[in-house]
């Protein structure tokens, strides 16, 4: 009989504080992600006012940061490779730290895409970098916690954003400067702390070792040539990984960005109930995304995947079925709020970890996200078009997306995970190796 389980059976071990620290400061890349594209969405009305933007500046502002984060993922997952990671992770930071501040302070609309174009750039760059980083120094029995931790600090950036822009709500561009600045001050004081970190002397456990010198140092670039990026090896995970977050995102970067628009056009409530709504369901996620982290290192992560895959397709159904009235788009938040940690982007990070070759993983996941982010960017850019012209189309349209990423996801857990080095029962003793 087949093994149902795909993730190995030895007893979990305890991680050293100091890997937390590298995952926790790695997360910030997702933090300043998913932070840099809300607080865009939050303030674009204030911008639009302050500034006396005409609706192609405002509507040019808002593609630009979604596609800039997909350039820089692309771009800097390479250079990353070619470079070194440690120098890429300490830089690309820095440069996003600028990009925040020149938002915050802009004069005007030109300044404020300036700024916009860096810190989209600089995000996009520090996303497949800082997760590399955090595999390169996880022990095997806990990459996948340290890597779904990354998706705590994420869920955190949207509900930090959300929360504020609620609370400054009446404040106007002052506001505004308090939300985009806070990023700055994160993104400086996080670029202090990663620059005292000691990667050289963390732990590898890599199936594919290089050489000595390359362990010891993690700015020597290893397997860069593109030639390990378009074999089998790379291409057949990165195309199945590319699959399940391409079509997974396209439910969740919609709503992410009109669920709030949906609410109100379609559904009929009142903007502040609108708000409400998404913020009240946020900390559910995070709360859930807790325990997809504790349990990321135990067969129950793909074992739950199944279960939570399923209703998080029946959410989008419910809310398909009722055309987007407003009983059924909160059973919709309720059910995938809770589905969306166990089958979501956070499967993505870690099965992506475990399957792309271990010295091309930035070049790979960064070709990954830029891919998915540009989609997503062409998607949201016909959304209100399509919400208009019929709103069950679309959530239709969304539902079958929802359904496809289900299918790719088992694909990777029951072929890809189970073929990955990691998948495969730990020596005896590896644990005890690593405390």
């Amino acid at each position: 009989m087949a093994r149902t389980s795909t993730v190995p059976h030895h007893p979990e071990q305890p991680i050293p504080r100091r890997l937390w620290k590298v995952a926790a400061l790695s997360g910030m890349a997702s933090y300043l992600d998913a932070a840099l594209i809300v607080s865009i969405s939050v303030n674009l009305a204030i911008y639009r006012d302050h500034y006396d933007m005409g609706v192609w500046m405002a509507g040019a502002i808002s593609a630009i940061v979604t596609g800039c984060i997909a350039v820089g993922s692309l771009v800097g997952g390479r250079l990353a490779d070619m470079f070194g990671r440690r120098r890429v992770y300490n830089l690309d930071i820095l440069c996003f730290a600028l990009g925040a501040a020149v938002i915050t302070l802009a004069p005007n609309d030109i300044v404020l895409l300036v700024g916009v174009l860096v810190a989209g750039l600089a995000a996009g760059a520090d996303l497949p970098t800082s997760l590399a980083v955090v595999s390169d120094a996880a022990p095997a029995e806990g990459r996948a916690r340290l890597v779904s931790f990354t998706q705590v600090l994420w869920m955190l950036g949207i509900i930090v954003v959300i929360f504020l822009g609620y609370v400054l709500s009446d404040t106007g561009m002052t506001g505004a400067r308090i939300i985009t600045g806070h990023l700055a001050v994160a993104a400086l004081l996080t670029w202090q702390l990663r620059a005292r970190l000691e990667l050289a002397d963390e732990p590898s456990t890599d199936a594919t070792k290089t050489t000595e010198a390359e362990d010891a140092d993690p700015d020597v670039p290893r397997g860069t040539a593109l030639k390990n990026v378009w074999n089998r090896a790379a291409l057949l995970p990165m195309a199945a990984t590319f699959l399940y977050y391409v079509t997974w995102g396209i439910g969740a970067n919609t709503f992410g960005q009109f669920g709030t628009y949906l609410l109100v056009t379609v559904s009929g409530a009142s903007q502040s109930l609108a708000t409400g709504i998404n913020l009240a369901f946020l900390p559910i996620a995070l709360v859930l995304t807790f325990v997809f982290v504790r349990l990321a290192d135990t067969p129950w992560r793909d074992r739950l995947f199944y279960v939570f895959t399923i209703v998080q397709v029946v959410a989008f159904c419910i809310a398909s079925l009722t055309a987007g009235a407003l009983v059924g788009m909160l059973v919709f938040f309720v059910l995938y709020q809770i589905s969306n940690p166990f089958a979501g982007e956070a499967s993505y990070k870690v099965w992506s970890q475990l399957t792309l070759p271990p010295d091309t993983r930035g070049t790979t996941q960064g070709l990954t996200y830029a891919l998915s982010r540009g989609v997503f960017a062409g998607v949201a850019f016909v959304t209100p078009a399509l919400m208009e012209y019929s709103a069950s189309l679309l959530l239709w349209s969304i539902t079958l997306c929802m359904a496809a990423s289900g299918f790719a996801g088992v694909y990777i857990v029951r072929v890809l995970i189970r073929r990955s080095p990691d998948a495969a029962d730990a020596p005896a003793g590896l644990g005890a190796t690593r405390a």
